[in-house]
C-alpha cells in the first residue's frame, strides 16, 4: 500500500511485480547515463572556444551517434519484451476468479466453487468510526490463497474500467461485452489494495479493490464457511 512521501513503487508481492521493478531499475540507469552524456556535452559546447571554418562533414562520427542509440535501445527493447511474453503467460491455473466492474462498485465471482458471487462496495469512511483506510477499504474483500497460480477474468457492464493492483504488477481493462484475462501469483500473506485507473465517470474514485492473501488451508476452510 502507498504511503505518504513514498516515490518509489511500492513493495512487491509477485514476482511479476518484481521483474517490473528490475526492468524500471535498469531503464532508469540507462536513461541516467544518456542525461549525464548529453549534458555534459551541452555545457562543453556552451564553454569552449573551438572553432573550425572547414568542417564539411563527419562520417564517423555519425556513424557513432547512430550505432550507439540503436544498441541502447535494443538494451531496453529486449527485457521489455521478456517482461511482456511473461506478463501474458498463464501456466495451469489453480482457481479462476472473474471480476466485473458496475459504475461504481465490483462484483466477483468464484466460479469453481458453487459459484460464490458477492458485491464489493467502498465503506464509509467517516461512518466506520474512522477505523478503515479512506477511500481503500471495502466491504467484501476478495479473498485468495497465496503461493498459487490464479487467473482473474475481468469485464464490465456499463462504461470501461480498470482493475488495477499495482503490488501485485496487474493492470488490466475492463470492457464492456469483452472478457480480458491475467494472471497473480501472490508470494506473501497480506492485504493489498488497488484501485479503478480509467476514468469511468462521477464516482471514479470510489471504486476500491482489496484483496486479502492466506494460506490455501485458510483458504479452503473460507470456501466451505461461505458454501
Amino acid at each position: 500500500m502507498a504511503t505518504w512521501s513514498n516515490f518509489n513503487l511500492q513493495n512487491s508481492a509477485s514476482p511479476l511485480m518484481e521483474q517490473i521493478i528490475f526492468f524500471h531499475d535498469h531503464t532508469l540507469i540507462i536513461l541516467i547515463m544518456i542525461t549525464i552524456l548529453v549534458g555534459y556535452l551541452m555545457i562543453n559546447l556552451f564553454f569552449n572556444k573551438y572553432i573550425n571554418r572547414f568542417l564539411l562533414e563527419g562520417q564517423m562520427i555519425e556513424l557513432i551517434w547512430t550505432i550507439i542509440p540503436t544498441i541502447t535501445l535494443i538494451f531496453i527493447a529486449l527485457p521489455s519484451l521478456r517482461l511482456l511474453y511473461l506478463l501474458d503467460e498463464l501456466n495451469n491455473p489453480l482457481i479462476t476468479l472473474k471480476s466485473i466492474g458496475h459504475q461504481w462498485y465490483w462484483s466477483y465471482e468464484y466460479s469453481d466453487f458453487n459459484n460464490i458471487e458477492f458485491d464489493s462496495y467502498m465503506i464509509n469512511y467517516e461512518k466506520s468510526n474512522m477505523n478503515n483506510f479512506r477511500l481503500l477499504d471495502v466491504d467484501n474483500r476478495i479473498i485468495l490463497p497465496m503461493n498459487n497460480q490464479i487467473r482473474i477474468m475481468v469485464t464490465a457492464t456499463d462504461v470501461i474500467h480498470s482493475w488495477t493492483i499495482p503490488s501485485l504488477g496487474v493492470k488490466i481493462d475492463a470492457n464492456p461485452g469483452r472478457l480480458n484475462q491475467t494472471n497473480l501469483f501472490i508470494n506473501r500473506p497480506g492485504i493489498f489494495f488497488g484501485q479503478c485507473s480509467e476514468i469511468c465517470g462521477a464516482n471514479h474514485s470510489f471504486m476500491p479493490i482489496m484483496i486479502e492473501s492466506i494460506s490455501i488451508k485458510n483458504f479452503i476452510n473460507w470456501i466451505n464457511n461461505y458454501s
